[in-house]
């Protein structure tokens, strides 16, 4: 079994509870982070005529804060989270277009979406660099790509800890916490426009463009 197939069969099966293993951090700061993300997005949105990616929607936690009135994707390779997400998608009376799809193989033109949004996604791409490089050609010369994401610590100490415990929550769901994100970004192409820490040097507010 591929390493893609493994990570998606993982999700598969964690999704009818996957909300409820990340109540408390939902709650938490993890809640705010996501509003604050979303708002950032609305500052972005400038004509009706956009078009939106949430590229690893997940379970929908994002769906509630979909702007009104612009043309928005939201994929997944995980068909089960998919499910989750639709029934969001319906409690929040929110119009958007579900796909199945890998974000390592897009399947959209060049230069298609204004906005591209990820939270928490790039812990769990089997090739980190090469999705990037999708949402990279996926993203319209004058787009932006808003990010909420986790990764290793630049800490002695603490990136050990992750690199030693990282298995715990690869095999658990396939996400991994040891990832070094914005190396990934710079070996992809993109360009930080900017970034903020959120909690240390772990989670950050990460905004992009070509």
């Amino acid at each position: 079994m591929s390493k893609n197939n493994k990570i998606k069969k993982r999700y598969d099966r964690i999704a009818p509870i996957y909300d409820s293993l990340e109540v408390i951090m939902e709650k938490g700061k993890m809640g705010d982070w996501r509003q604050n993300l979303w708002q950032k997005v609305e500052n972005e949105i400038d004509k009706k005529e956009m078009r939106l990616l949430e590229a690893g929607v997940g379970s929908g936690k994002n769906i509630k804060y979909y702007p009104d009135g612009i043309e928005i994707y939201a994929i997944d390779f995980s068909p089960e989270m998919l499910k989750e997400a639709e029934k969001k998608a319906t409690k929040y009376n929110k119009k958007l277009k579900l796909i199945e799809m890998d974000i390592q193989n897009l399947d959209f033109e060049d230069d298609y979406f204004d906005l591209i949004v990820t939270s928490c996604v790039f812990c769990s791409v089997p090739d980190p660099v090469k999705g990037l490089k999708e949402l990279k050609r996926v993203l319209k010369e004058d787009g932006r790509i808003i990010m909420l994401e986790h990764m290793r610590s630049q800490n002695e100490f603490v990136g050990k800890m992750m690199d030693l415990f990282n298995w715990v929550s690869l095999y658990t769901w396939g996400a991994n916490i040891n990832r070094k994100t914005i190396e990934n970004i710079e070996k992809a192409g993109l360009e930080l426009v900017e970034v903020n820490d959120l909690m240390s040097d772990i989670v950050k507010e990460i905004e992009l463009k070509k």
